[in-house]
């Protein structure tokens, strides 16, 4: 049996449902959604169309941290919040494309760059945390 090929058009649902589960915000959705797409073509394969929704993502909500003590060199702490952020937000992702979008863990390792025991473990307690209290909600 051959997997269906979806194009950039069929996924459009699913990469605003991702938007909007991340952002919390129809605006911000619609905004992450429009600069996905911008990249894409008729051609572009679901996992480089899910590659760059995550890498729009991550520009636009995953950069910005400014908790340094005024006088004091801060660039490390800035680099740790910075991997915090991304980490959170890769969790939340992979944990969406799993259930909104039904992706296979090997799918969501190429998508996200890391191993796929990392997916497993990230979908493991990401679930978790989504179900139980949402703290991802908050750091992503």
């Amino acid at each position: 049996m051959t997997p269906i090929k979806k194009t950039p058009l069929d996924l459009l649902d699913d990469i605003y449902s991702l938007a909007y589960w991340m952002t919390g915000s129809e605006d911000v959705s619609h905004d992450l959604v429009n600069k996905t797409y911008l990249y894409a073509n008729t051609k572009t394969r679901e996992a480089d169309l899910l590659k760059t929704f995550r890498k729009c993502y991550v520009e636009q909500f995953g950069q910005y941290a400014e908790f340094c003590i005024s006088g004091k060199p801060c660039n490390s702490h800035i680099q740790l919040i910075e991997s915090l952020k991304q980490w959170a937000a890769d969790i939340k992702l992979s944990v969406l494309l799993s259930e909104i979008s039904g992706l296979k863990h090997r799918q969501i390792s190429g998508i996200v760059g890391k191993p796929v025991d990392t997916i497993r473990l990230w979908l493991f307690w990401g679930r978790k945390l989504l179900a139980n209290d949402g703290q991802l909600k908050a750091s992503a």
